[in-house]
C-alpha cells in the first residue's frame, strides 16, 4: 500500500501538528543522509505511522521510536521488526539516558511549533555544559519548516530576521548542513509552508570557548529580545549597568549603535569578558 493511502486511513490530529511524510524519495533521502551503520542505535522523534521507522529498522541495530499519540503508537507496534522499541512519551520530558546508554543518531520529523524547544532539549542551553542528552547524541537529521531551517543555519552575515538565539544555540554546538528543500505535497495532510531537511553534527567541543556562558546567554537574550534597539540600549534596558555597558563596548572597540543581529558569537563573548 502506498504511503499516502496508509496516511489517509489515519485520523490526523491537528492539535499535535501531524503532517505525515508520504514521499518515498524524501523518506529515502532522510535515511541516506543519516548514513546508518548496522551497529548503530537510532532515536526517532515523532515516528508517526512508521514510514521512516521501517526503513531505518532495515539498517540500524536498534531504533527507539518516540511518539506521543496513542493511535500512532498502536500503528507503530504493528511493524514487524524486532529491533524497533516504541516509546509513548513526550520527547520534551524524555531523558535519553533512560532509553539507551549507547551514542545515538536522532532522526526527527517534528511539529514545527516546538522545533526550538526540542533542539534546546537535545543540545542543552549554552549555559548548560554538562547536558546528558547532548552527550549521548552524535548527529541530528531534522525535518523542519523551511523558514526555521534558515534561522538554524544563519549567522551574523545572514538577513537580520533569520539570525537569532536559535542560530547561536545550534551553531555553538553543531556543524550545520542544509540537505534539501521539501515541498508541501510530500506530506499528508499538506502543510501550508515548505519544509527543509538538515543535518546537525554535534561537536565534541563547542566552536568557541566562552569566558562566561551564563553572562553570554543573558547578553544574547537582551540583544535579540530588543532587535530594534542598539546593543547599548538593549543591554541597558534589560538591566545591565549603564556605565559598565558603555565601558565594555569601549574596551572591545564595538560601535554602541550596532544592533544585536550584526554580532558574531565571538563578539558577544568579547562583550561578556568586560561586562562583569
Amino acid at each position: 500500500m502506498l504511503y499516502i493511502e496508509r496516511a489517509k486511513k489515519f485520523r490526523v490530529k491537528k492539535r499535535l501538528g501531524q503532517n505525515f511524510l508520504v514521499n518515498e524519495e524524501i523518506i529515502d533521502k532522510i535515511v541516506d543522509t543519516a548514513n546508518i551503520s548496522p551497529d548503530e542505535t537510532i532515536i526517532e522523534i515523532g515516528a508517526g505511522l512508521g514510514f521512516v521507522t521501517e526503513k531505518i529498522a532495515r539498517k540500524a541495530k536498534k531504533i527507539i521510536a518516540v511518539e506521543l499519540d496513542s493511535d500512532a503508537v498502536f500503528e507503530l507496534r504493528k511493524l514487524p521488526f524486532p529491533n524497533i522499541e516504541v516509546v509513548q512519551q513526550d520527547i520534551l520530558k524524555t531523558d535519553f539516558s533512560q532509553l539507551t546508554d549507547k551514542p545515538v543518531k536522532i532522526i526527527a520529523n517534528i511539529p514545527y511549533y516546538i522545533t526550538s524547544p526540542i533542539l534546546a532539549h537535545i543540545l542543552g542551553e549554552i549555559d548548560q555544559p554538562g547536558w546528558g542528552n547532548r552527550e549521548l547524541t552524535k548527529e541530528i537529521i531534522l525535518m523542519v519548516q523551511y523558514e526555521v531551517a534558515k534561522r538554524i543555519i544563519a549567522n551574523e552575515k545572514s538577513p537580520a530576521k533569520e539570525y537569532g538565539l536559535l542560530s547561536i544555540l545550534v551553531n555553538y554546538r553543531c556543524e550545520t548542513e542544509f540537505i534539501c528543500k521539501v515541498p508541501p505535497g510530500c506530506f499528508f495532510p499538506a502543510p501550508k509552508v515548505d519544509s527543509a531537511l538538515l543535518r546537525l553534527s554535534i561537536l565534541k567541543e563547542p566552536k568557541f570557548k566562552l569566558e562566561n556562558p551564563v553572562l553570554f546567554r543573558k547578553i544574547t537574550q537582551a540583544a535579540f529580545g530588543m532587535r530594534r534597539k542598539t546593543i547599548k540600549n538593549a543591554l541597558i534596558n534589560k538591566g545591565f549597568n549603564r556605565e559598565k555597558v558603555i565601558n565594555a563596548l569601549k574596551n572591545t572597540g564595538i560601535d554602541p549603535k550596532r544592533r544585536g543581529e550584526t554580532f558574531s558569537i565571538s563578539e558577544f563573548d568579547n562583550i561578556s569578558r568586560f561586562l562583569i
